[in-house]
C-alpha cells in the first residue's frame, strides 16, 4: 500500500478542493444576493437573520481558505461547526433515523472534520509558510532530523 500512501498529498487536494466548490458554491448566494426568503428560512428554523449573512462569509471565505490550503485546520473546524449547526436546526427535523434527509451535510462535515485533524497535506499553503503538512509522521521525522 505504499503507491497509496504516495497519493495522500493528492487525496487532500482533492478533498480540499471539492469542498471548497462545495461552500463557495452555496456560500456564494447568501453573501452576494442575500434574499428576504433566505433570511425567511433561517427565522423559520429558530436563526437570526444575519446569520445568512454570518454563512455565507463563512462558506465562501473557508471555501477559498480550503482550495488554497491556508489556516486549513481553523477553516474546517469551523466549517464543520456550521454544518453540525445546519444539521440540527435544519436538516433534522424528522429524527436522527431520516438520515436521508441530512446525509450531504453530513458527509461534508465529516470531510471537514477529517481535514481539521489531518491538515491540508503537502501540497497547500499551510505546508510551504508554517510547515503544517498535516501528517504526524512528517512533523516527528523532522524533528530528530534537527
Amino acid at each position: 500500500m505504499k503507491f497509496l500512501d504516495s497519493l495522500k498529498p493528492l487525496s487532500l487536494l482533492v478533498l480540499r478542493t471539492a469542498l471548497a466548490l462545495i461552500f463557495i458554491f452555496h456560500g456564494y448566494p447568501k453573501l452576494i444576493h442575500p434574499s428576504e426568503g433566505m433570511r425567511e428560512f433561517f427565522l423559520q428554523h429558530g436563526m437570526p437573520a444575519y446569520f445568512v449573512s454570518a454563512s455565507g462569509i463563512l462558506e465562501c471565505f473557508g471555501g477559498l481558505l480550503l482550495l488554497v490550503g491556508l489556516f486549513t485546520r481553523p477553516a474546517a473546524l469551523l466549517l464543520a461547526g456550521e454544518m453540525a449547526v445546519a444539521i440540527w436546526k435544519v436538516h433534522s427535523v424528522r429524527g436522527a433515523l431520516a438520515v436521508n434527509e441530512y446525509e450531504f451535510p453530513l458527509a461534508v462535515a465529516a470531510a471537514c472534520f477529517v481535514l481539521a485533524t489531518t491538515g491540508a497535506g503537502a501540497a497547500s499553503f499551510d505546508s510551504l509558510m508554517l510547515g503544517d503538512s498535516g501528517s504526524k509522521r512528517s512533523r516527528s521525522s523532522k524533528k530528530s532530523k534537527d
